[in-house]
C-alpha cells in the first residue's frame, strides 16, 4: 500500500517529501537495491573482460548474457526492486536476494550454470554495499552541491550589490566600529564556498576484497591471479578510490569525513540564519510580503523570517545524525560488526534534512533585502564608535594615554556630532590629524569593506 505524506513517521518523507525528491533517486531503499544490482552486474562484466586464469567460464559468457549484464549495469527496471524484496521475503537477506535476483535475469538470457556462478564471485556481501553506498553518497553529494549552489550565487549578488551600504557592526551585542551589509554577506561567502570545496575534496573510497580483506577465497580458488590489482581496478572502474587495506568493511573513515565536512557546511549555513534572523530583528533587513501567506495566527501584521527559522533548525538535526555517523561508523568491533548497517540507512534522513534547510535558505535569500534609513538611523545615534579611530591616530602621533582619553570620553555616553567635534578639536595633534577625523562620520568609517568585499565576490573595484 502506497504511504500517504501523512502517514509518514518523519517529515522528510511527509511534510516536506516534494523538498527532498531529488534524493530518493540516491539514498532510498530502491535506490540502495539498484547500486547493488549494478554492482553486482558490473563485476561479471569486469571478470568477462580480465578472464582471470583459470576461471574458464569468464571467457565463455554469451554475448546475450553481456548485454543483459550491461542493461543491469547502466539502468536496472524500474521493477527490480519490488522483485528484489520479493526475493527477500525467502531468503531473509538482502544482498543475497540481489545476487539471486541478477542470476534469474542472466538465466532468462540463457546463462550456463558457470556462467551464473561468476555473479558474486569472491565476493562478502560488504564488497557490494561499500561500493553501493559509495556510488549512492557520491550522487548524493553531486546533488546537494546544486542544491547549495544558488546559494553561494545568492550571496555573492546581495554581497556585491551592498558593497557600499554602511552598517553598524555589533560586537557582544553592543555597538562597534561600523562595517557594510555587503560585507558581512562576503564573510558568509568566503566560508561557505571553503567548507564546499572541503567537502568536495573528501575522496570516496571503496573494497573489493572478500571476507576479512585478504582475497582468501580468490588465492585459494585461482592463485595464479593478481587479486589485489583486479580489485583495485574494478573499483577504481567505478570512479571510486581503492582501499586495499581494510577488514571486512571498508573502515567508513571517508565517510566520516564526507559526514564531518557536510556538518562544516552546516554550522556556516547556522551561523547564518542566526545573523539574517537578528538583522530582520533590529530592522537592518526587511522580508517581502507574499501574497496569501499569513505571519501569525492572531498578529495580522507579522512578516516573520520563517525560512532562516526552518533552515536552522533542519540543519541543526542533520548535524546530529551526521556528527553521530562521523564518529561512530569508522569503529567497528575486530573484523566488523553490524551497527553500521542500520545507521548507514539513515544517511537518507541527514542529508534530506540538508536539502530542505537549503531550499530554505533559497527562499530566505529570495525575499530580504536593506532598510538603509533604519540602518542610517542606528549609524547616526553611535557616534562613539568613532572613538576607536580617534585612539588610534593619537597612537600614531605618539600621544600618550590616547585609549584612556577616548575611554573617558566615550565610555557609557551619549556622543553626537557636535560633541565628538568639539573633543577632536581640542586634541594635541596636527591640523591635517584633525581635520581627517572631524571629516568622518559613522557611516564612513568603513575601512576598506567595500573593496574587500568585490575582491571577495570577484567584482572589480568602484572606480576601476
Amino acid at each position: 500500500m502506497a504511504l500517504d505524506s501523512l502517514d509518514a513517521l518523519s517529515p522528510i518523507d511527509g511534510r516536506y517529501a516534494r523538498s527532498t525528491l531529488p534524493l530518493r533517486a540516491h539514498l532510498s531503499e530502491a535506490a540502495l537495491i539498484r547500486e547493488r544490482i549494478r554492482i553486482e552486474a558490473e563485476w561479471l562484466l569486469a571478470l568477462a573482460r580480465h578472464r582471470p586464469t583459470g576461471l574458464a567460464a569468464a571467457a565463455a559468457v554469451p554475448q546475450a548474457v553481456l548485454e543483459v549484464a550491461r542493461q543491469l549495469s547502466a539502468a536496472p527496471p524500474a521493477a527490480a526492486a519490488v522483485a528484489v524484496k520479493a526475493i527477500e521475503q525467502r531468503t531473509n537477506h538482502d544482498v543475497k536476494a540481489v545476487e539471486y535476483y541478477v542470476r534469474d535475469q542472466l538465466a532468462s538470457a540463457g546463462a550456463s550454470d558457470a556462467v551464473l556462478e561468476l555473479v558474486h564471485f569472491g565476493c562478502t556481501s560488504e564488497d557490494i554495499n561499500n561500493l553501493a553506498y559509495a556510488r549512492m553518497l557520491q550522487g548524493a553529494r553531486a546533488t546537494l552541491l546544486a542544491e547549495l549552489a544558488p546559494i553561494s550565487a545568492a550571496l555573492r549578488q546581495f554581497a556585491n550589490q551592498h558593497a557600499d551600504l554602511p552598517m553598524l557592526a555589533r560586537t557582544h551585542g553592543q555597538t562597534a566600529s561600523p562595517t557594510t551589509l555587503g560585507k558581512e554577506f562576503a564573510n558568509v561567502l568566503a566560508r561557505l564556498e571553503r567548507a564546499l570545496s572541503r567537502w568536495q575534496q573528501v575522496a570516496i573510497r571503496g573494497k573489493w576484497n572478500g571476507a576479512v580483506g585478504n582475497y582468501n577465497a580468490h588465492a585459494a580458488a585461482l592463485p595464479d591471479n593478481d587479486w589485489p590489482a583486479i580489485g583495485a581496478a574494478f573499483v577504481e572502474s567505478l570512479g571510486l578510490e581503492a582501499n586495499s587495506l581494510t577488514t571486512q568493511i571498508e573502515p567508513h573513515d571517508w565517510i566520516g569525513e564526507y559526514c564531518d565536512a557536510l556538518a562544516a557546511i552546516d554550522v556556516v549555513l547556522i551561523d547564518f540564519a542566526r545573523d539574517v534572523w537578528g538583522y530582520i530583528s533590529l530592522g537592518y533587513l526587511k522580508q517581502r510580503a507574499v501574497a496569501g501567506e499569513v505571519g501569525s495566527s492572531t498578529m495580522p501584521h507579522k512578516v516573520n523570517p520563517i525560512d532562516f527559522e526552518n533552515a536552522e533548525g533542519n540543519l541543526g538535526v542533520a548535524n546530529a545524525l551526521l556528527r553521530h555517523f562521523a564518529e561512530k561508523l569508522p569503529v567497528s568491533r575486530w573484523q566488523r560488526d553490524l551497527t553500521d548497517s542500520t545507521v548507514l540507512r539513515n544517511l537518507g534522513v541527514a542529508l534530506g534534512h540538508v536539502l530542505i534547510a537549503a531550499r530554505a535558505l533559497q527562499r530566505g535569500l529570495g525575499k530580504i533585502e536593506p532598510e538603509p534609513l533604519r540602518l542610517a538611523s542606528d549609524l547616526e545615534g553611535a557616534w562613539e564608535v568613532l572613538g576607536e579611530a580617534v585612539q588610534t591616530v593619537l597612537r600614531a602621533a605618539g600621544v600618550p594615554n590616547g585609549y584612556e582619553l577616548l575611554k573617558d570620553f566615550t565610555r557609557g555616553r551619549s556622543i553626537d556630532a557636535k560633541s565628538y567635534a568639539a573633543f577632536v578639536a581640542g586634541l594635541s595633534i596636527s591640523a591635517a590629524d584633525k581635520a581627517r577625523l572631524v571629516a568622518l562620520r559613522p557611516e564612513s568609517y568603513v575601512g576598506v569593506a567595500p573593496m574587500l568585499t568585490r575582491t571577495a565576490t570577484g567584482q572589480p573595484a568602484a572606480g576601476s
